[in-house]
């Protein structure tokens, strides 16, 4: 697989092909797999993405510790807001959808994370969902983001625990961005600067859950996430070219992981898990977790 996405965009440029085709093809390089296989398998994961998205859509579910549920149904239902109406309004509501059936044990895809999982499922479905596009060029978009996921990994990190909540929702967003710009119709050159411009986005995002659980604030950023990747996929649709190069963006999402303090980083000791509300509701609710057995 590549570890820079300007190769990638290079390769995909000289042979006039997708990034995804690129991906794919590296992808059976790699792992000795036919290109049918790998499509059969991210075939799977859609069907495993729209499920989710379904079942957290319906507003029944609740996480064990209470806090999170029926927000996405909230969303989807409402008329009041500025988007009613729109799919900028529907991607909101399926990555809020997809994190409360994590928050609840449910079935999902780690997008690149069980933390960050609402935002590729969200704004490629979405997406899809208001333009009529076919499974077909949502796979292709998938094998996009596994591309821009596999170069995050390597150049930075996919964890909070390493490198923040801009290491697993930030990532998200950026694999979102790029995928959807390539989904509807962007160049490889558009779909690095959607990454770049997602990215930079969300540099410095802490990790910060109440009581170490992935609920709060981890359900409501992957909405962020989501609404960042598609302000990314806006611009980079329209031309507009973010100055840094993904790669190097990604790069600094790393250095900024590594050096940031450890409170900040998936150990609940900082942000708003220190927060007096957030410790408050960290010790009622853990509390209620272990009455419930």
């Amino acid at each position: 697989m590549y570890t820079s996405l300007q190769s990638a965009i290079a390769a995909a440029e000289s042979e006039s092909k997708p990034l995804s085709q690129i991906a794919l093809e590296a992808e059976s390089r790699d792992l000795g797999r036919s290109i049918a296989e790998i499509r059969d398998a991210l075939g799977r994961a859609l069907t495993v993405m729209r499920r989710a998205v379904e079942q957290g859509l319906v507003g029944d579910l609740k996480s064990a510790s209470g806090l999170v549920g029926g927000d996405a149904a909230k969303v989807s239902a409402s008329v009041a807001g500025p988007f009613a109406g729109s799919p900028f309004k529907d991607v909101l509501a399926r990555a809020l959808a997809v994190q409360e059936v994590n928050a609840a044990m449910g079935v999902i895809v780690a997008a690149p994370t069980a933390g960050g999982a609402g935002v590729l499922p969200a704004v490629l479905t979405g997406l899809a969902a208001a333009r009529g596009i076919g499974d077909e060029k949502l796979i292709d978009a998938l094998a996009t983001a596994g591309l821009i996921g596999a170069v995050v990994a390597e150049r930075a990190s996919l964890s909070g625990a390493e490198g923040g909540c801009q290491a697993e929702t930030g990532a998200a967003a950026g694999m979102a961005a790029g995928a959807a710009t390539e989904m509807l119709g962007g160049t490889p050159r558009q779909v690095g600067h959607a990454v770049a411009l997602a990215q930079q986005g969300t540099l410095g995002l802490v990790c910060d859950p109440l009581g170490g659980l992935v609920e709060l604030p981890c359900v409501f950023r992957n909405a962020t996430g989501a609404a960042l990747a598609l302000a990314a996929v806006e611009m980079a649709l329209a031309g507009v070219e973010f100055a840094i190069p993904a790669d190097e963006v990604i790069d600094t999402m790393g250095e900024i992981g590594r050096t940031m303090d450890v409170r900040y980083r998936e150990t609940a000791g900082g942000g708003l898990a220190a927060t007096p509300t957030g410790r408050r509701l960290a010790r009622e609710r853990l509390v209620q977790i272990k009455k419930g057995g």
